[in-house]
């Protein structure tokens, strides 16, 4: 396994606990945690873990890597923005720690698919 797949299935992975977490109270994530979550973002976080794991185990992972790396890039500098920032915290419980872990993990996926793309 490279480590483009690698990368994708433990990204997948904590995706997939991050979501199962979002629906429980725990002091990570849930409604009062740092990392606040709602329904749709736990659910959204399901679905691109799922994802993750597919293309880590039986897919490729290049592909994974570098649209979430842009997907996080994005969440994170709009995060920024003023409107959009308060329409992500309404819709989606973004918030600033969030934000700043979007661009964190955006980054990283991106320097993992352009190190390691070939």
């Amino acid at each position: 396994m490279g480590a483009q797949k690698t990368f994708a299935l433990i990204l997948g992975i904590v995706l997939l606990l991050v979501g199962i977490m979002g629906f429980f109270s725990n002091p990570l994530v849930g409604d009062s945690g740092l990392f606040g979550t709602n329904t749709v973002q736990d659910i959204l976080h399901l679905i691109a873990g799922a994802f993750g794991v597919y293309v880590g185990t039986k897919g490729a992972g290049p592909g994974y890597n570098m649209t979430l790396g842009w997907i996080g890039i994005v969440l994170g500098v709009l995060g920024f923005i003023g409107p959009i920032a308060d329409m992500l915290a309404s819709w989606l419980n973004i918030n600033t720690a969030i934000t700043v872990l979007h661009l964190a993990i955006g980054i990283v996926c991106l320097l993992v698919y352009y190190s390691a793309h070939k």
